[in-house]
C-alpha cells in the first residue's frame, strides 16, 4: 500500500535526522507536530547529499551524486521514488510547491564541493546561497504554508540565519575540511596562517547576520518561532565558545557543545518562548 510505504519514507527521513544531528533534532521536537514529517524530509534529502560528497572516498562520488541528483527530479516529478529519502523529500516539494531553483541551487553547491576549490567572494555568496540560505527557504516555505506574502517578508531574514549558521558550521569543522578535504571555503584566508583578524571578521559578520535572523524569528508563526529560536540559540551559543578559542587552535579540533549544555539551552529556550520573551 502506498501510505505504508509512504509513511516508512517519513521513518527513514526521521532516522536519518536523528542518527545525524541531535541539535537539529531537538529543534525540530519544538515545532508544531505537523511540521515534522516536512522538515524531517528535508534533512534527510539535503544530509544524504551531504554525505555522498563528504564521506564516499572509497567510491566513485561523482556518479553517485549525479545518479542522487537524476533521481530526485525524477521522484519529484513523478510524485514518487523508490529511494524513501527522496520520496519523502518530493511529497514535501509537491506539498508545499517548493520552487525548484532552490532545489537545483542546493545540489549545484553541493557538486561543488567535489572538486578542489579555493573560493573567491563570489563563489563563496553562491556556496552560501546553495547549501544554506536556500535549505531555509524550503524550510521557511513549510512555515508559512504558502502564504506567499509571509514569505517574501520573512525571506531576507530566513537568508541571513542559513548563513551564519553555515559560517558557523565552517568555523567548527575547519579542522576536517582543511586538513581532511582540502577545503578552503573562507576567501582570501590563509588557513595556514589563519589570524586572530581573520577570525574576528568572520565572527563579526556572522553576528551582524544573527541580529537580522532574529528579526525575522520573531516575525514567524508560532507554529514555527520556538524551534527555529532553539536553533538560533543553540548556534549562538556555538559561536559564543568559538569566540574563547584563539585563531589556531581553531585548526586543531572540531568545536562542540556537550549534550548537558543542549538540553540547558533547550529548557532556557522553552521558557523564553512560552513567557513570550523572544
Amino acid at each position: 500500500m502506498k501510505a505504508i510505504f509512504d509513511k516508512v519514507s517519513n521513518d527513514c527521513s526521521e532516522i536519518t535526522t536523528k542518527a545525524y544531528s541531535t541539535s537539529f533534532s531537538l529543534g525540530i521536537k519544538v515545532l508544531d507536530k505537523s511540521l515534522h514529517n516536512p522538515i524531517y524530509g528535508i534533512y534527510g534529502f539535503v544530509r544524504f547529499a551531504d554525505e555522498i560528497v563528504d564521506s564516499f572516498h572509497n567510491y566513485n562520488k561523482k556518479e553517485l551524486f549525479k545518479k542522487y541528483k537524476s533521481d530526485t527530479y525524477l521522484g519529484i516529478n513523478n510524485k514518487i521514488s523508490l529511494n524513501p529519502i527522496i520520496n519523502s523529500f518530493q511529497e514535501v516539494v509537491n506539498k508545499f510547491k517548493i520552487d525548484h531553483s532552490l532545489i537545483e541551487s542546493f545540489l549545484n553547491s553541493m557538486e561543488m564541493d567535489l572538486e578542489d576549490q579555493n573560493y573567491d567572494k563570489n563563489t563563496y555568496k553562491k556556496y552560501i546561497l546553495g547549501s544554506a540560505e536556500v535549505v531555509g527557504l524550503m524550510c521557511l516555505t513549510i512555515f508559512v504554508n504558502g502564504d506567499q506574502n509571509k514569505y517574501k517578508k520573512l525571506k531576507p531574514y530566513a537568508m541571513k540565519l542559513g548563513s551564519a549558521f553555515q559560517k558557523i558550521n565552517f568555523l567548527r569543522d575547519v579542522n576536517d575540511d582543511f586538513k581532511k578535504l582540502g577545503r578552503t571555503y573562507f576567501p582570501e584566508v590563509n588557513l595556514e596562517n589563519f589570524s586572530k583578524s581573520d577570525k574576528l571578521k568572520i565572527e563579526n559578520e556572522i553576528e551582524n547576520e544573527f541580529i537580522e535572523g532574529l528579526i525575522g524569528i520573531r516575525m514567524l508563526p508560532n507554529s514555527a518561532k520556538g524551534g527555529v529560536y532553539l536553533a538560533y540559540k543553540y548556534y549562538y551559543n556555538l559561536l559564543k565558545k568559538i569566540k574563547k578559542i584563539p585563531a589556531q587552535q581553531i585548526l586543531a579540533k572540531r568545536t562542540r557543545i556537550s549534550n548537558f549544555r543542549k538540553f540547558t539551552i533547550l529548557v532556557s529556550s522553552m521558557i523564553k518562548y512560552h513567557s513570550k520573551q523572544i
